[in-house]
């Protein structure tokens, strides 16, 4: 007789962005293939120059005496400057007066908020747009906490819906969520919030009393010339009166600075009383790591002229490339659905018009990272992509869709085309 497995545990899968990499890895065959990987968001570029340097001088500058202990719960003070810092510059004015905790990562930062707004095995939900960011919905799921969407539907032209505000309205009157979660620069549509609409969803949170939850991890990726930020630390009470203390925001090395491997977050808020409980709450985890903390924290004494020069240049080398797949990949396999680059690192793609209707999107990435295969320059390609069925609460929604990550070399993600299109014809064979 052995210990018993946890129910929870017996119904967990991986994470439907890291499946096709867990399958790839156990082929035999793996030397002799090339992988694509655009699965995941695991940005390839390098980190920012002052970063690399503060990385480079660890050993020299601040654990000379090769003595690593654990920092203040809510986190080195460089550091949550350093986040400070870059919403100021990314916003355009002073974020003084928001508070700061230090998180091992965007995800634990969710976690915690999660754990504010609603409670753990708690009735009090939260409302996201579908699709979202599967680790909401996995988080959830986690700790026992209900998670409502309300739906967008892709349309043949590539483009998203746009949510309908009464719909969202009567939705929470009648579903009474504590918090609405918003993904401005969105993952994984690709999608961007626009002001206006921002600024509408804002004012139905301060009606109904409902937190308002920002996760702007790809804040600074936002490809259309709108006007202002979509960022929810640009509304002032101006414009919605008594948004003041409801905000709470999601924020990351990942993406933008280009550290994934740093683990490295943030929760930011508006409301003293939220933050205090939250650092309370985190006191459980310690603290997050030391040496990633130092490393972002440089950023804390950089200049705003600069900050937003580095922002810029990652902005334009992701619109040129997404831009100019999108092209490729309509013009190797017509009919294909692909979203428009507005935000983000990701396109969406869709087979529905170009197969049959039981098409499986989890079945053709699951070919490609077991079996799949094709010649193409002179070597072995195979894909790795996210199919988007678990980004949807609805598991009927997303079957014939798929993610990818603008995570790979300019090289590779030009292969993306013609290695996509051959894997996808001997999927049908």
């Amino acid at each position: 007789m052995k210990p018993l497995i946890s129910k929870h545990f017996k119904s967990r899968l991986p994470s439907v962005i890291r499946q096709a990499q867990i399958t790839f890895s156990k082929r035999k065959d793996k030397s002799k293939i090339k992988v694509i990987n655009v699965a995941i968001g695991n940005v390839s570029l390098p980190i920012h120059p002052k970063m690399f340097k503060c990385m480079s001088e660890l050993g020299t500058h601040h654990f000379s005496d090769g003595v690593l202990k654990y920092t203040p719960s809510v986190g080195l003070q460089e550091t949550r400057d350093a986040f400070i810092n870059i919403i100021s510059a990314d916003i355009g004015f002073s974020a003084d007066n928001l508070n700061c905790l230090i998180t091992d990562g965007g995800s634990q930062a969710m976690e915690i908020m999660l754990l504010g707004v609603c409670g753990p095995s708690s009735k009090r939900k939260i409302l996201l747009l579908d699709p979202a960011y599967t680790n909401y919905i996995e988080i959830g799921k986690r700790l026992n906490i209900p998670i409502i969407t309300s739906e967008r539907l892709l349309k043949d032209d590539g483009t998203f819906e746009e949510f309908n505000l009464s719909s969202i309205e009567n939705y929470i009157k009648l579903e009474k969520p504590s918090a609405l979660l918003l993904i401005p620069y969105d993952n994984p549509t690709g999608q961007l919030l626009k002001r206006n609409d921002l600024i509408k969803l804002a004012k139905l949170c301060v009606k109904y009393n409902l937190w308002l939850v920002s996760d702007e991890a790809y804040r600074g990726l936002s490809f259309k010339n709108y006007s202002s930020s979509s960022s929810l630390w640009s509304l002032t009470e101006k414009e919605v009166i008594g948004i003041t203390g409801r905000r709470i925001s999601i924020e990351s090395s990942s993406k933008v600075w280009n550290a994934c491997g740093l683990r490295i977050g943030a929760l930011v808020t508006d409301n003293y009383k939220f933050h205090g409980k939250a650092v309370s709450e985190y006191t459980a985890n310690l603290c997050a790591n030391s040496i990633g903390q130092k490393i972002f924290g440089v950023l804390a004494k950089e200049n705003v002229k600069d900050l937003k020069i580095w922002i810029e240049s990652q902005r334009d080398y992701y619109k040129r490339i997404m831009i100019d797949l999108r092209l490729d990949l309509l013009k190797y396999m017509p009919g294909l659905i692909v979203t428009f680059p507005e935000a983000s690192i990701y396109l969406i793609i869709d087979f529905r018009n170009i197969t049959e209707k039981n098409f499986s999107a989890i079945d053709f990435v699951t070919f490609c990272a077991k079996k799949g295969e094709v010649y193409v320059d002179g070597d072995y390609y195979t894909l790795l992509m996210a199919p988007m069925e678990r980004f949807y609460k609805n598991p009927n929604k997303g079957k014939t869709q798929l993610r990818l990550a603008m995570v790979e070399s300019v090289d590779m993600i030009k292969k993306i085309p013609k290695v996509l299109s051959s894997l996808f014809s001997s999927y049908l064979v």
